[in-house]
This record gives C-alpha cells, structure tokens and sequence, in this order.
C-alpha cells in the first residue's frame, strides 16, 4: 500500500489534489445483491448474514467478498457520478469538477463521515443506521461553494462484534486496523507469499472478507441494491475450490471480464485459492473431497509462477499425516 505514503498530504488535502475544489459532494451506493437464494434452507427468513456466514461451514466452496460477485463498482458509481454532475451543470451551469470512486488518494471514509454518510465504525468503515456498511462511496470534487452537510453521531456503543469475529485479529483496536493481517488485503492488494502464519486463519476466503461486516448488528438494515450491475455472477458465488483452481488464464479472463477481481491477475488468483485448498485439505482428510483436493492441488505443482508453486506445496502439505510422536 505505498502509494499512502507517495501521495502525503494530497489524500488529506483536496485542493491539492485537484487545484480549485472549493466542496466535496460525497455520494454512497449499496450493493448487496438482488437474489433470490437470500434465506438458509428451511426457514423463510430474508436473512443474508446467516446466509454468507453459512458459507463458513462449506470449506471446498470458495468465497468471494459480496461486493465483488458482480460488475465492478468503478465503472458503475463512476458513471452515475458522472450522470449526476452532468444534471447539476444542468441546472447550475458549466464548474469544474472531478469525480473519484477508490481510484485515487482520496480519504473516501473520512469525507463521508465528516458530511453525514455515516460513522466510522469500530471497524474503519462508514456505517448508516438506515443503511449498515454494504455501500460504495465516491465524491465528487467541485470548485463551487456548496453549504456544508453536518456530520452524525456514532452508534456503535460498546459492541465490539467486529474485533472479537475477524479472524486474524486485524482490528488491533477501536478505529485501528492493521493492514498486514487483514484477509481482504492479503487477498486483494498484496503481491507476495501471504504469511504462513496467517494461511490456515484465511479459511475459504478466496478474494476479500466480509466478516466484520457480517456480524456488525447495524447490518440488519442493509439496503439490497436495485441494480442488476452487483447481482451474483455465476461460478463467482458458490463454487468449488476444485474448479476455481482449474481455470486457465482465458478462463480467469473469461470469467471476471468486467469485475473487479480481474486486477489481481491469474497467479494472485490461484495463490489465493491454492491457501483455502489447503485449508480445506485439512479438514476433509482421507475423505473423497479430499482426494480431488490434492488432484486439482498436483496439477499446480509446474506453475511457472514461483509463488504459486510455494503455495500449492504448502497446500498440499496441509494433508499429509501427522509424524508420530
């Protein structure tokens, strides 16, 4: 994450940023998906924490973040920002303007929680009583005086639902997260061998985590999006470790055109889905799904790619029997 430090002040200054910007308009979006599978089977509940966390339970299935299952929210909050700006030129005239959505050093929560989106929550992110935390953010920099928006108050009280479920302990305090034990950048931002230490605690988790979020009571209120952009794609949600590993590069290609998951590329790919095989190798043992497990993981091993090769050992190391003592 060194382009946090390459930016210095710009992230914390928007003028600097963009030469000009007098207001910031700050926007959120929710995404989480229009499906229909959003009850356990056997009940009628619309309940989709319980459902994502079922998923938990499923250690040859992969999990991919809920934000990630669909088109990538770039493109799509960018364009509406656009669309927005387009009608306020409409009705105001012709200002200068930028418009960002996590693609550039722009401290996103911050502005958000200072212009009344939401709270930062124990967790870092902006949480909504209206809304929860299943929101993109983006803003809009203009050069035009606009009445400042007030900030509102928190409401996370004395829950700490968030630190005490994240796996790797990465919310080393209130508002404090530790960046180098999240799974979401381990997964997702980081380039290297992901520390072994931390492997077996990533579970099935393929591409981010949604824990904390899963289990902030605030949640409850999350808003389904009315977008078809975010709904699940398929072989995205619910699939088998076995076949994710699988894929060729065109397969990866083919299957995360347009999503946001394609930036990670096909090695940071199967390093990650290598770890869950290996967790999963673990807990299925002797077992069938075990023996198909270490046939996906074997078919790895000549991966020109020198840390996937790593991984893939470590992962198949993760089945072998315990040395008698």
């Amino acid at each position: 994450m060194d382009y946090m430090a390459a930016h210095g002040l710009k992230r914390a200054r928007p003028a600097e940023l963009v030469p000009g910007t007098v207001s910031v308009i700050t926007a959120r979006m929710d995404y989480l998906p229009r499906r229909a599978d959003a009850a356990l089977p056997g009940t009628g509940a619309d309940d989709w924490q319980a459902v994502e966390f079922d998923r938990l339970n499923r250690p040859t299935e992969g999990i991919v973040s809920v934000y990630a299952r669909g088109r990538d929210y770039h493109k799509v909050l960018r364009a509406r920002l656009q669309k927005l700006q387009t009608r306020m030129a409409g009705a105001v005239g012709p200002f200068g303007h930028r418009v960002f959505t996590d693609s550039a050093p722009v401290l996103e929560a911050e502005l958000a929680a200072r212009s009344g989106q939401g709270w930062r929550g124990k967790h870092t992110l902006v949480l909504s009583r209206e809304a929860g935390s299943m929101f993109f953010l983006g803003e809009i920099y203009v050069d035009m005086a606009l009445p400042a928006s007030a900030p509102v108050t928190a409401h996370c009280g004395s829950c700490q639902a968030c630190i005490d479920i994240c796996p790797t302990q990465a919310i080393i305090a209130p508002h404090r997260l530790d960046a180098r034990r999240c799974i979401s950048y381990l997964t997702i931002e980081h380039e290297g061998p992901i520390p072994v230490a931390l492997r077996p605690l990533i579970g099935n988790r393929i591409y981010g985590c949604d824990d904390c979020q899963l289990i902030c009571p605030w949640n409850k209120f999350a808003r389904r999006s009315t977008l078809p952009d975010f709904d699940e794609r398929a072989g995205l949600s619910g699939q088998q470790l076995v076949t994710l590993l699988a894929w060729s590069e065109a397969d990866f290609l083919r299957m995360t055109e347009g999503s946001p998951i394609r930036r990670i590329g096909h090695a940071r790919w199967l390093r990650n889905v290598a770890v869950a095989c290996g967790n999963a190798l673990r807990a299925a043992a002797a077992s069938e799904p075990g023996n198909s497990l270490r046939s996906a993981l074997a078919a790895r091993l000549d991966h020109p790619d020198a840390v996937v090769r790593e991984h893939v050992t470590w992962a198949l190391a993760q089945g072998a029997p315990a040395p008698l003592s």
